[in-house]
């Protein structure tokens, strides 16, 4: 089944090339799709030096915007999975055929690549957002999300087809929650990340606790109250 592997990147130019030879180099099975999401460096010129499919977004839309851009290339083009995979290294391709593996066995609409399915979860400041969040999915749904900040997830063709349409859809918790109310079978998978290698992540502390407070009152509050679709 066609896999398409989605790179939002934005300001991503000291990372995107080794990224992209990995997976062409030693993934070749999978395709891939580049979503600049409007930067300032050379990430767009990296790859078009490269000759890497990507997609040029005008203006800085955010991860929401940019990861709908990818699924409709994907929607349109046919393919039955997609993963959402980041551009700064932290994803490692070599767990994308065990999430669809996952996939097919359990019918699963969603599948998350878990750091924490099989390991235990550090008790950490940084990780204090996680349980929250893990938590507010649990008492809205009733489903226990080992990871659900986790960046890397794949979507069905079902899937791919909800999020290219409807523009509120972000790759988010507060959506993923949302889906699960609405029938959306999600599971997870083991995998590794590894941290950033170069350049800089938004999530900085101050962000991080900004981000868990909007996750949380968007599960517990907004979702809630939207209810079903």
């Amino acid at each position: 089944m066609k896999t398409l592997v989605v790179i939002p990147a934005y300001n991503e130019q000291d990372n995107i090339k080794r990224v992209v030879n990995n997976l062409t180099e030693n993934y070749p099975q999978f395709d891939y799709i580049i979503v600049n999401d409007g930067s300032k460096d050379q990430t767009s010129a990296i790859c078009h030096r490269n000759n890497y499919n990507i997609i040029d977004l005008p203006v800085n839309l955010g991860l929401r915007g940019a990861f709908q851009a990818g699924l409709k290339y994907a929607h349109k083009h046919g393919y039955e999975k997609a993963v959402q995979f980041d551009a700064d290294g932290q994803h490692l391709p070599q767990f994308i055929q065990p999430m669809a593996d996952c996939m097919e066995e359990t019918r699963a609409d969603i599948v998350i690549g878990s750091r924490f399915v099989n390991e235990k979860k550090p008790k950490s400041l940084r990780m204090i957002g996680s349980r929250v969040i893990s938590l507010a999915v649990f008492l809205t749904t009733g489903k226990k999300l080992t990871d659900p900040t986790s960046g890397m997830r794949m979507f069905n063709s079902k899937m791919i087809a909800e999020f290219a349409r409807d523009a509120n859809y972000a790759p988010e918790p507060d959506t993923i929650s949302y889906l699960i109310k609405n029938g959306a079978a999600v599971n997870e998978v083991q995998v590794q990340m590894r941290e950033r290698i170069a350049g800089e992540s938004y999530l900085n502390p101050v962000n991080r606790v900004k981000y868990m407070i909007k996750m949380v009152i968007s599960i517990v509050l907004i979702q809630w109250l939207r209810g079903e679709k």
